[in-house]
């Protein structure tokens, strides 16, 4: 938790002057972002122990880097083109002491990793992050999308590209309480 705390203030303070998180969501910053985050890392379907991890649009380290400070057992890289937020990340796992994640400059399609787990949170809808994130999944893996009250109409406008792929999508609520939602994405059984 001291890690955790420390994170939220160095998104109250550097995060807010660079630009990463705007100053009306600092009051928010803990229920709103890092609890949304924190949900996911309860739920052993999502991740399970010792997965490997990519975060794609990683931003200020969310999810990645807060799933990295509460599961140090993930190995997580969090991808994100934008210099500005590679720099953050780079500075936030360094004061942070966090040995477990890695950041990546680079687009979701210039990737070259595979992971059990791929994710993206406040990237874009469910239909354009599909084609970006399937190359990135390990043949038994999963996206873990975060998502919204649009999920359910996401999913529907991503049907035929999921049809066509031979992927799942089922919608979530995970945490204790249940209070985050996620559409898990995976390879259909059938053929």
């Amino acid at each position: 938790m001291e890690q955790l705390a420390q994170y939220h203030d160095l998104l109250a303070d550097l995060g807010v002057e660079w630009g990463l998180i705007g100053p009306r969501e600092v009051e928010r910053l803990w229920e709103r972002h890092l609890d949304n985050c924190l949900a996911v890392t309860q739920d052993p379907t999502c991740l399970p122990h010792g997965a490997s991890v990519i975060d794609v649009g990683s931003g200020a380290g969310l999810p990645g880097l807060v799933w990295a400070i509460a599961r140090p057992d993930l190995r997580i890289v969090c991808a994100e083109p934008l210099e500005r937020r590679v720099r953050f990340l780079r500075l936030a796992i360094d004061q942070l002491r966090v040995s477990n994640v890695e950041v990546q400059r680079a687009r979701a399609q210039d990737v070259h990793l595979q992971a059990d787990r791929v994710t993206a949170r406040a990237v874009a809808r469910t239909s354009v992050l599909l084609p970006w994130l399937a190359p990135l999944v390990t043949p038994a893996g999963k996206m873990i999308l975060l998502k919204g009250e649009k999920a359910r109409d996401e999913v529907a406008e991503a049907r035929p590209w999921l049809e066509r792929h031979r992927w799942q999508a089922h919608i979530r609520e995970v945490g204790t309480p249940a209070r985050t939602r996620v559409v898990i994405v995976d390879r259909s059984d059938e053929g």
